[in-house]
């Protein structure tokens, strides 16, 4: 893969999903913000997991221009979810940098996550809250496909819409939420050798559902895999994808914005 030449100046992208709000970027948000422009990655949400997260998220909307917070609590952190923190994200809500809620959903992977009754009850809430604002949401599934899947169509996502965060399943899996109306989200995994499932999803989801994103600090892309994430890495997930896919990175660029742009922006 070819390393990308800043001077040919490509069609503008959108990182979908990144975390501009971790520890590991904060002591330089501006250069990370600054390096992505250079890569023509013009556009950025950056999502909320936790309180502090969230607030963060926000600050960082209000700060640098392309980009727009997106707040909720993710399956490891709901253990703090509780009526005054929904209240918070309402409010948050009415604020226009804010375009969506997330990330949030079922994780169980890790036994020291919260128990699976306290996932439900914390996803449900917000589900319920995306439904009642008519914002999308941004959906975190770890080896809990059905139970997501479950909760998304009893709560009717398709009313309010979302995307499917860093999807990780194949074609059967990704057809289930595709049918709810759900945007997919393909991160650096699509590119690592042994993402088979991953690619094959790829293959089948129509072109006007498919959004790009960093997960940055987390999951660099080939050739970056390795070294910390960051949003100017859009370019190579991209650039692979569009490969893929055989088309351009510009037509795959364009086509991402615009319907990321749909998605969080045009409502």
């Amino acid at each position: 893969m070819a390393i990308y030449d800043p001077s040919k100046r490509p069609s503008d992208a959108y990182d979908t999903h990144t975390h501009l709000n971790e520890d590991e970027f904060l002591e330089d948000v501006p250069a990370y913000w600054a390096r992505a422009r250079e890569y023509r990655i013009m556009e950025m949400n950056v999502v909320g997991y936790n309180h502090i997260g969230n607030a963060r998220a926000v600050e960082m909307a209000h700060e640098l221009e392309g980009v727009h917070a997106i707040v909720g609590f993710q399956p490891e952190d709901v253990r703090e979810f509780n009526e005054q923190e929904l209240a918070i994200l309402r409010d948050q809500l009415n604020d226009d940098k804010v375009v969506g809620l997330g990330e949030m959903g079922l994780d169980y992977h890790w036994d020291e996550n919260p128990s699976v009754e306290v996932q439900k009850a914390a996803f449900g809430a917000q589900l319920d809250l995306a439904r009642e604002t008519n914002k999308p949401v941004t959906v975190h599934s770890r080896d809990a496909f059905d139970d997501v899947y479950e909760m998304l169509k009893a709560h009717h996502v398709e009313e309010f819409g979302g995307v499917m965060h860093s999807f990780t399943g194949g074609p059967e899996e990704v057809q289930r939420f595709l049918d709810l109306g759900m945007y997919i989200g393909f991160s650096g995994m699509v590119t690592f050798k042994k993402s088979d499932d991953i690619k094959a999803a790829l293959q089948v989801v129509p072109l006007d559902r498919i959004v790009v994103e960093t997960d940055a600090p987390f999951l660099a892309p080939t050739p970056m895999r390795g070294k910390m994430n960051e949003p100017m890495f859009t370019h190579y997930t991209l650039e692979n994808m569009a490969e893929q896919l055989g088309m351009s990175y510009n037509e795959l660029a364009q086509i991402t914005t615009e319907n990321a742009h749909r998605l969080w922006l045009e409502r």
